[in-house]
């Protein structure tokens, strides 16, 4: 069993146009870490600029819920991480996973037992659980859908549009197991104002965004 929903302390890892909007959303109901690699990025969200004007100065300044940081270490006291890094195409017609692997293997330096990884980096069916998974079992030493868990919830966010925000875009979730779908569920359900479509499984939620994005 993992950590009860209200007990769920976030780190968003990745703050471009999908994970900063994610972390401002959920810093309105909760404490919420923002990581980035990027220092440059980070310094700049501290000074309340977003290069990528998804939000204004105002949102960022007075937001004490939400703090901002490229140091590994706070995310030592996060038991919810949401990976939201992008996976471009590369020449080759494939996706570049290399940031997808880099922030699976960070997780796996401070993921606990009970703790929750949802990933909403676009991805092909079985990603999530046959690349990511194994990565952060061999570091961490623990055993996935026994020791930590994992959901995935597509990001369907369109970067510039003022009208279809995260808040209402329905979100799909997914959740390793039964119980663990109900607490993704629930828990975008708190800044999903139009609802969720709960998936039956991780790999249905993945192919649901592959088509999407075809």
């Amino acid at each position: 069993m993992t950590q009860k929903l209200k007990n769920l302390k976030i780190a968003i890892i990745g703050l471009g146009y999908v994970g900063l909007p994610l972390a401002l959303e959920f810093s309105k109901k909760r404490s919420v870490i923002g990581f980035d690699i990027d220092e440059k990025r980070i310094n700049e969200l501290k000074l309340g600029l977003d290069r990528n004007k998804e939000t204004d100065k105002v949102d960022l300044k007075k937001n004490k819920n939400l703090t901002f940081t490229n140091n590994e270490d706070y995310l030592k006291s996060a038991n919810c991480y949401i990976v939201t890094v992008p996976t471009p195409i590369k020449n080759s017609k494939q996706p570049d996973l290399k940031l997808l692997i880099k922030a699976s293997k960070m997780i796996g330096k401070f993921v606990k037992k009970r703790d929750l990884i949802i990933y909403e980096s676009t991805v092909f069916p079985g990603c999530t659980e046959e690349k990511c998974m194994p990565i952060i079992e061999k570091i961490s030493n623990l055993k996935y859908n026994k020791d930590f868990f994992c959901g995935y919830s597509p990001e369907r966010i369109n970067p510039g549009d003022k009208i279809h925000t995260i808040s209402n875009i329905k979100k799909i979730t997914s959740g390793s197991t039964p119980e663990i779908a109900k607490i993704v569920d629930n828990l975008y359900n708190e800044i999903i104002t139009v609802g969720t479509f709960k998936a039956q499984s991780i790999k249905v939620a993945e192919a649901a965004k592959v088509i999407e994005n075809t």
